[in-house]
């Protein structure tokens, strides 16, 4: 489990999980265009997993970056916003679900009326569960459990769920896929795209301290428009 500290050590660590992915989408991109058809269709097919893997990787790597970088700022999980504390009661709730023991119910309460006070602690690891398939309901929900709007995103759901989910499933059960080159240019470029925007919405929300709970309460009392 990768520890970030320091500010310059979670943007040095997005930066090199960002440059080797460009490198190789725009690898990926100098294949298509150079290669002649039939042999272009089958690398394209080949790409197109690439273009996912891609997208989930690097959302799921920059959560864990992101949520070790809180956790090691030290601050108490009352300090902090509430999706934050929401992570790390995740253990305790989902006891409480699973058991009828008085016990467990005893160690929930005594988590929200103690734990609360001491300092924040969670498996950073396991922030982002994609469950194999980043479609755009997953991806919303990873976005708020830390803390960021996606709103901007969702002029690309139909991009995620569609031609890089959808496609990403058909190639994976053996189907065939009929995808011009211009429209494969088109996808890796959107795809840089939107792990440059996750990246970047990371990286201001750890310069401007939105994990912290004074931070996000100010956002929310901001007049909008």
């Amino acid at each position: 489990m990768v520890k970030l500290r320091t500010l310059t050590a979670l943007v040095d660590y997005l930066d090199k999980e960002f440059a080797w992915r460009i490198k190789e989408i725009a690898d990926l991109k100098i294949a298509v265009e150079g290669t002649g058809p039939p042999r272009q269709r089958t690398l394209i097919r080949a790409s197109v997993p690439l273009l996912y893997a891609h997208w989930e990787g690097f959302v799921k790597t920059a959560c864990s970056g992101y949520a070790s970088f809180v956790v090691s700022q030290g601050f108490r999980l009352d300090e902090l916003s509430s999706c934050f504390i929401a992570l790390s009661a995740k253990k305790h709730v989902a006891g409480l679900v699973e058991s009828r023991k008085a016990r467990v119910a005893t160690e929930v309460v005594d988590f929200f009326m103690k734990g609360l006070g001491e300092r924040a602690k969670w498996n950073s690891t396991g922030v982002a569960r994609t469950r194999a398939n980043l479609g755009s309901a997953v991806f919303e929900d990873i976005a708020v459990s830390i803390g960021l709007d996606p709103t901007r995103y969702e002029s690309r759901y139909k991009l995620i769920d569609e031609s890089l989910l959808r496609r990403r499933n058909e190639i994976a059960h053996g189907e065939y896929l009929d995808l011009e080159a211009k429209d494969y240019r088109s996808l890796a470029d959107e795809t840089l795209v939107l792990l440059r925007w996750f990246k970047t919405d990371i990286e201001n929300g750890a310069v401007q301290g939105s994990y912290l709970r004074e931070q996000s309460q100010r956002k929310e009392a901001t007049p909008r428009g």
